[in-house]
């Protein structure tokens, strides 16, 4: 007649109770509890560990995708260098309104503003500092993202309405400079009106009447605008406009209207997108996602293969217990599962509470960073070298679920072995020393 033990399901309840008694025995009962412990807490930090990296990662990406697309054209669209009647070369627009008409005409296309564009120095008293002028018309100025269409946390004051009568210059600008609104500014351009002794600098003042934050240091630190006429005045680009800032709904698409672009641009025309300019960035945002995934799976691996050495303990420790349920009537199987269950559950347990840190972390970063911020004494976010102002995270439930994953998997892999090691403990041996 079989044991009931021999015909009773998998993962019968007596199983689970006999894998509880062998992960909370102490030492000296047979028990390896102090490295269920040391394996439950590898466990919990490297699954926090990975998550937090991800939420991190993932929320740079987004800020610095955002900062990119909020103030910077998606499509620009420019002109090939040419000679006027004079021989001089010339590059730009001469017909750029109508150009703008017919590329806000495209379906897709929110916004298309003719500019002109040039670097020059700006002065305060004994400050000085490269600017990059964009000249603009007022109405366009407007309805730029992040500068003035204050969104995603960009900040600004003065009054953009008063633009015809002054410029507009990035937080950066003023800070480097020493100015706030109502100071007047000096701008020196090299290419000043041309005379007989050859081209002099030009230089104008012009009272700050509104100063922005965008969220991006290499836009704050060095971005200006002037009023389209007074821009063209100054630079020399008198009925012109160097090129057009387009922006449309789907930005991730905007070469999917290429031919729509060259054929309002005119025979001329040529373009450069938002990834032209960022996709080196963007690549190296992509290698070093993956990398860290990979290193950051590399140390749940780690943390999980204590599970084996905790399982092989328990095994060496419980071989005449193994014994004594096998002459009982127990099975390979239920043996194996027993041991699966003290494996699968330390790693469900440590993935768990890992999980739970992570979110924690990626919901709190702000004053996670700020602490660390203060301890260390500030400078830990250097915007000079990462372009944003701080450091996001954004959690996902993709990126979870792939953490989750990945810890369980590795933890119910690597228990199968020592569990297998136990199944096929031969009772008898286990048995004859005692």
């Amino acid at each position: 007649m079989s044991s009931p033990l021999a015909t009773s399901p998998p993962f019968s309840r007596y199983e689970f109770i006999i894998a509880w008694r062998y992960l909370r025995a102490r030492r000296a009962e047979g028990g390896v509890s102090v490295m269920t412990w040391i394996t439950l807490i590898g466990i919990t930090l490297a699954v926090f560990a990975l998550i937090a990296v991800m939420a991190v990662r993932a929320g740079f990406r987004a800020e610095f995708v955002d900062t990119i697309l909020g103030s910077n054209a998606h499509m620009t669209v420019y002109a090939a260098e040419r000679e006027d009647e004079n021989g001089r070369p010339v590059r730009g627009f001469q017909d750029y309104l109508q150009i703008a008409d017919e590329l806000r005409a495209i379906p897709g296309v929110t916004r298309a503003a003719p500019m002109v564009k040039a670097t020059v120095m700006a002065t305060f008293g004994e400050r000085s500092a490269g600017v990059e002028i964009y000249g603009m018309a007022p109405a366009d100025v407007a309805t730029i993202p992040r500068v003035g269409k204050l969104e995603g946390g960009a900040t600004a004051f003065g009054d953009l309405a008063r633009l015809p009568e002054g410029i507009a210059i990035g937080s950066g600008i003023a800070r480097e400079l020493g100015v706030t609104v109502g100071d007047r500014i000096r701008l020196i351009s090299p290419n000043g009106a041309r005379t007989a002794m050859g081209t002099s600098p030009r230089v104008n003042a012009y009272e700050v009447v509104y100063v922005f934050t965008a969220g991006r240091w290499d836009i704050d630190r060095t971005r200006a605008y002037l009023p389209l006429a007074e821009a063209q005045s100054y630079l020399n680009r008198e009925g012109r406009a160097d090129e057009i800032e387009v922006m449309v709904e789907g930005p991730d698409h905007v070469e999917d209207l290429n031919d729509q672009f060259f054929a309002a641009g005119g025979p001329d025309a040529l373009l450069w997108s938002w990834r032209d300019s960022a996709g080196a960035f963007l690549r190296a945002l992509t290698i070093e996602d993956n990398v860290m995934f990979v290193i950051m799976a590399v140390l749940v691996l780690i943390a999980t293969l204590n599970i084996v050495s905790g399982l092989i303990m328990l095994v060496k420790n419980k071989g005449r217990d193994i014994g004594i349920l096998r002459t009982m009537g127990l099975t390979e199987g239920s043996v194996l599962r027993i041991f699966f269950l003290c494996g699968a559950a330390t790693g469900f347990l440590g993935t768990v509470l890992g999980v739970i840190l992570g979110c924690l972390f990626a919901l709190n970063i702000d004053a996670i960073f700020s602490a660390v911020n203060w301890v260390s004494g500030g400078g830990v976010w250097d915007p000079e070298i990462r372009g944003i102002y701080a450091l996001p995270a954004k959690l996902q439930a993709g990126d979870v679920l792939w953490a989750v994953s990945l810890s369980l998997t590795l933890s119910f892999a690597v228990t199968w072995f020592p569990a297998r090691r136990a199944a096929r403990m031969n009772p008898v041996e286990a048995l004859r020393y005692e």
